[in-house]
């Protein structure tokens, strides 16, 4: 019988003897010829495990959720053998598929009773330019910076590193809302990293919730596009992505460790192309983080 990801998880690492009982990249080979699936399935979702972690065959309950946003439960070989000789992208989410097919008419004495009409999708915006997924440019439809501390945050970090400015708007696949763009706070254009302050709010209700939901949309569409998010989580934000700070405050310490955050995702050598002549050397950020 499937069990749930977790348990799945701690059994295997129970009976493997090992905090790891598979590699991260180990089953990716395998995985390689279901590409849609590699596009539903989102760590975040399924306790931090990779689905290059997870062999094709296991017994395991997976939570997946298809571009249009529709979340669901399903083992490893339920979905490989859910499309059959169908290859449209529905196939692979039970709900679309139910909404793909033809629905039955009803016959009755003088007239064919219609189906239910569908509500139409919101149309998208048509601001957004036709660019490649991932450029970085200027929106016109982005919102104003939200807090006097972000702009801080801003140019702390134009102080340290030399990066283009005047962007605040990244191009993605899937739309986000009404748009095929999403607005970082902070953009990094020639390190492809985004960088996101996050505070919960004058009422403790930013960031939290079905909000801090929407911020792990916005983040794997960022990453879908090509781009890294470092989210600066302020106070009591957990972190909620791999590369997330928790900062008390936006000071020269908080500011490095950032710094010290983009060599972690892009290493030193890229990273350090960018700083400017502050007269600290490279690793002066590192150390007056310790």
């Amino acid at each position: 019988m499937a069990e749930p990801v977790q348990q799945w998880w701690a059994r295997r690492q129970f009976s493997r003897g090992t905090t790891v009982p598979y590699a991260v990249g180990e089953f990716r080979t395998a995985w390689a010829s279901y590409p849609e699936l590699i596009r539903q399935y989102h760590p975040e979702l399924n306790n931090g495990i990779s689905l290059s972690q997870v062999p094709l065959a296991a017994d395991v309950l997976l939570c997946w959720e298809c571009a249009v946003g529709h979340r669901f439960a399903a083992t490893p070989t339920e979905q490989r053998e859910r499309p059959g000789r169908v290859r449209r992208r529905s196939a692979w989410c039970p709900e679309c598929s139910t909404l793909a097919r033809p629905q039955p008419v009803v016959l009755g004495e003088a007239r064919a009773i219609p189906a239910r009409p569908r509500k139409p999708a919101p149309a998208l915006c048509t601001k957004t330019p036709d660019l490649p997924k991932g450029t970085a440019f200027h929106s016109a439809c982005a919102p104003k910076p939200a807090s006097a501390a972000e702009e801080r945050l801003r140019a702390a970090l134009t102080e340290r590193l030399d990066f283009t400015g005047g962007l605040n708007a990244v191009k993605v696949v899937r739309p986000f809302f009404r748009h095929t763009e999403v607005w970082p706070d902070i953009l990094l254009p020639e390190l492809r990293i985004a960088i996101e302050y996050d505070t919960v709010g004058r009422h403790g209700l930013e960031h939290v919730g079905k909000r801090e939901e929407t911020d792990r949309r916005k983040d794997r569409a960022l990453r879908a596009a090509g781009w890294e998010v470092v989210r600066v989580r302020m106070g009591a934000l957990e972190p909620i992505g791999p590369y997330d700070l928790q900062l008390s405050a936006v000071s020269a310490k908080g500011v490095g460790r950032i710094v010290d955050r983009l060599r972690d995702i892009r290493g030193a050598l890229i990273v350090d192309a960018y700083l400017r002549d502050t007269g600290q050397s490279p690793n002066s950020a590192s150390s007056s983080a310790k």
